[in-house]
């Protein structure tokens, strides 16, 4: 059973069709969210054309409610698919991350830095 729907109602802060956001329980920056799947998926691969869809209107949804109490001044999204990708929870999520000037020394190359080295280009 997965971890995600077992939350109370009261995370949830929207519900579409195939996908709900809740604040994320470790967040990276002030105000990251998640878009975890209604139903058990494995990851962004196991959706369907349908749900891929549907996840664009959502992540614009993410990003009203985060711009509703936060005002990053960039995003970061993102998606872990499978545990060599550093997935831990194997139900479909993803990561809204809010980023900020200087929240970081040198944010160049982004999610290329989670492989030391490869963010230097």
């Amino acid at each position: 059973m997965s971890v995600f729907l077992n939350l109370p109602k009261e995370r949830i802060l929207f519900k579409g069709e195939y996908f709900f956001i809740i604040k994320d329980g470790f967040p990276v920056s002030p105000g990251h969210m998640l878009i975890i799947s209604n139903t058990l998926k494995a990851d962004y691969f196991s959706l369907s054309k349908p749900e891929k869809l549907a996840l664009d209107d959502m992540i614009d949804k993410a990003k009203e409610l985060i711009e509703k109490d936060y005002s990053p001044n960039g995003y970061n999204i993102g998606m872990n698919c499978g545990e060599s990708a550093g997935q831990t929870v194997m139900h479909f999520h993803c990561h809204i991350i809010p980023r900020y000037k200087g929240d970081m020394d040198n944010p160049r190359g982004g999610i290329r830095h989670c492989i030391p080295e490869k963010g230097n280009y």
